[in-house]
């Protein structure tokens, strides 16, 4: 399939894409299972209660086990006393297991995301970056431009050294490789861009 195609001065031009990533089914419960895993991971579990084996303190019985009338106890660790451990408390963030997204649903879902993002005509496709940009000012101009002030750059090598330092301090703007491109992303940010280069990186990587 072909799509548009832009250069740094607007003009238009088509590229030839595969329709396994632009215009794949779109299967939207694939997509809510994949940020659900995401979001659960990033989570930090930072709370810790301490277990009864991690109790500072004396393991005498506290009195004898019979002729009391007492109920019977060991000692003052038990979850049951004021001070003692803390009975099925949360064990702090080495104690869950991050949730795996195999390859074969990474792929299906990016396919989802970029899909249905082009049939928003919110993907962006430009020429690689040839001219250096270096000032915010006019790297925020050409986005706005475009109506790209909250995207997703997907750029190759030789583009992000050529534009990388302009987009440090624009709100709303993240930038990322093939590599590196995290499905969380394509849909926090409204538009997806990439360049020519990275197109091609992207089918290589995941057809």
């Amino acid at each position: 399939m072909k799509i548009e195609k832009f250069t740094i001065n607007g003009s238009k031009n088509s590229l030839e894409v595969t329709d396994k990533i632009f215009g794949s089914k779109i299967n939207r419960k694939l997509v809510s299972e994949i940020l659900y895993k995401n979001i659960a991971n990033f989570k930090g579990r930072k709370a810790k209660t301490k277990q009864k084996n991690e109790i500072i303190g004396s393991t005498s019985k506290i009195y004898a086990q019979k002729g009391t009338g007492n109920a019977r106890h060991a000692s003052r660790k038990a979850p049951l006393f004021v001070g003692g451990g803390v009975a099925h408390g949360p064990k702090g963030e080495n104690s869950y297991q991050t949730r795996k997204l195999n390859k074969k649903e990474k792929k299906m879902g990016l396919a989802s995301i970029i899909s249905e993002k082009y049939n928003l005509k919110d993907v962006i496709v430009f020429d690689d970056f040839a001219k250096s940009i270096t000032k915010t000012k006019e790297m925020f101009s050409f986005l706005k431009k475009f109506d790209a002030t909250s995207s997703i750059l997907i750029l190759d090598t030789a583009s992000k050294e050529k534009i990388g330092r302009s987009l440090k301090n624009i709100p709303n703007i993240k930038v990322s490789d093939i590599a590196n491109l995290a499905l969380y992303d394509l849909v926090k940010y409204k538009k997806i861009i990439f360049t020519e280069t990275s197109i091609k990186e992207l089918e290589k990587r995941y057809i």
